[in-house]
């Protein structure tokens, strides 16, 4: 069966979506490596730093898997990394124990902003 223009043109296009994501991917890890972090750890603190801006504020682990591009299982390994270093901290939900809080602590909120501008550059290096 033989490809019309339109579909070529429409896969086309998927691939280059893909292609820059992938090399954007691979940019921020590469900026962010010597901080210890890498394209999906800086996405969970960043998206800790908007969903909550204070200091102690909270955030539901289901409300991030809803925004990142990862699995339950590897968001929960990746927060357990970030547990580990000292970003953020985990504790259970006490109206639902089967739910689970995460939040930035102080030095995962320098780290976020240590390491935002270099994100947000590459952002504008990779899709301007």
């Amino acid at each position: 069966m033989a490809v019309n223009a339109a579909e070529a043109r429409l896969e086309e296009q998927w691939r280059d979506i893909l292609s820059v994501h992938a090399r954007t991917m691979c940019e921020i890890d590469r900026v962010l490596h010597p901080h210890g972090l890498g394209a999906s750890d800086f996405e969970v603190l960043d998206i800790l730093a908007t969903a909550s801006p204070e200091e102690g504020d909270q955030c539901r682990v289901h409300d991030i898997a809803g925004q990142v591009h990862l699995s339950q299982s590897a968001l929960s390994r990746l927060i357990g990394r970030l547990e580990k270093d000292g970003l953020v901290e985990r504790s259970v939900c006490m109206e639902d124990r089967r739910g689970v809080w995460v939040s930035l602590t102080h030095k995962g909120r320098d780290l976020h902003a240590e390491v935002l501008p270099l994100q947000r550059d590459v952002l504008a290096r990779m899709l301007n």
